[in-house]
């Protein structure tokens, strides 16, 4: 039997088992991976923007955990339920606790994060935030398909509002008197 050919009688099991997983689509990709690499040279120059080589080390030092974080919750397309199992609040405390238990993995927590603000923000499914105790998924109204040739534009205005947000957190909070370093912000 040629499993090439499109006349083939292969059963709906054995086309799974010759195609393999389903690709992911541009916003699970390359969207995140845009989201986190803009997202890090942002936050590594709010945090170091003397434009020096200590600029590019905060750059680099944010940039390889905030887009493995990204990347983590699109590990559930390989097992579990896309967008519940890995895209939940549990699933972030983890992240946002790992480095005070262990004294590693810094910054992925953010990656994580602005994960789930993507999906919400910028797709039309949106995520099960509670699960496993709801499987509700969350969304806002501002999203595009995936398949969209807008999803790289919404990408762009997600990713410039939470920088916004970061200069709020980094810049104004400290000046009407709230220390982020208190608040467990930054690491």
């Amino acid at each position: 039997m040629d499993r090439d050919d499109p006349s083939s009688t292969l059963t709906v099991l054995e086309r799974k088992l010759f195609e393999g997983p389903p690709a992911t689509s541009p916003m699970n990709k390359r969207g995140h991976v845009l989201n986190a690499v803009l997202l890090s040279v942002g936050l590594g120059i709010l945090l170091e923007p003397a434009g020096d080589l200590g600029t590019l080390e905060s750059v680099v030092a944010i940039t390889v955990p905030v887009t493995l974080g990204a990347l983590f919750p699109d590990v559930d397309t390989a097992f579990g339920r896309h967008r519940k199992t890995l895209h939940n609040l549990p699933v972030l405390a983890l992240f946002v606790a790992f480095p005070f238990v262990f004294g590693n993995l810094h910054y992925v927590w953010i990656g994580v994060l602005t994960h789930y603000v993507l999906d919400v923000t910028g797709s039309r499914r949106g995520i099960a935030l509670f699960y496993p105790l709801s499987s509700r998924e969350f969304d806002l109204p501002t999203g595009v398909p995936v398949s969209s040739g807008r999803t790289d534009l919404v990408t762009l205005l997600v990713t410039g509002l939470e920088l916004a947000v970061a200069v709020l957190l980094l810049y104004e909070l400290p000046r009407r008197g709230f220390d982020v370093a208190e608040l467990g912000l930054w690491f």
